[in-house]
Formats: structure tokens, sequence, C-alpha cells
């Protein structure tokens, strides 16, 4: 695949950045050797790999899933401006 300038005008477009007119050929050729980065990458025999990641092995921390309610309903609402019947009174804004 191959990026012209017809293009790369179109994607700087999408992407909201400005390119100036004699930028456009640069950044044409850019994007062609990034396609051809990733056409080699494609190439790459990957059978049997196994998706990793991190490129230290980790096993993560497990834990009962449980819900409680924290019991710190007081200690929460101590910062409240205004605080009524256990939960923050915030003002009517919609009439």
């Amino acid at each position: 695949m191959s990026i012209d300038i017809d293009t790369a005008r179109r994607v700087a477009k999408l992407a909201r950045i400005r390119v100036e007119e004699d930028a456009l050929p640069a950044l044409a050729d850019e994007f062609n050797a990034v396609l051809g980065f990733i056409e080699q990458l494609s190439e790459v025999d990957v059978d049997g790999v196994e998706p990793m990641t991190s490129v230290t092995p980790q096993r993560l921390k497990r834990r009962k899933d449980g819900v409680t309610d924290g019991n710190m309903q007081e200690k929460i609402l101590s910062n409240a401006p205004d605080a009524r019947e256990g939960f923050f009174a915030v003002p009517k804004v919609v009439e």
C-alpha cells in the first residue's frame, strides 16, 4: 500500500492537524515508511508464541470479591459542607 499526497492531505484533515502544502510530500513519505515497517512485522512468524502483557511473569493477587459499604459514612460525610440523614446535601439545580 502506498500513500500519495492527496491521501496524506486527507489524513491530516481527518486528524485535524494543519500541514503546509510543501510539507505534504514529506508526510506522505513518513506514512509510507510506517506502512513499510508494519508490512515487515506481518512477515514475522509468531506461531506458538503466547501473548504476554509483561516481559516478566506475573501473577495477579487474588482476593475475595465481597461488597461492603466501607463502614466509613461519618468519616466521609465529615468533609461535606452540608450532609443530611447520612447523605450529601446539594442545592437544587433544575427548576
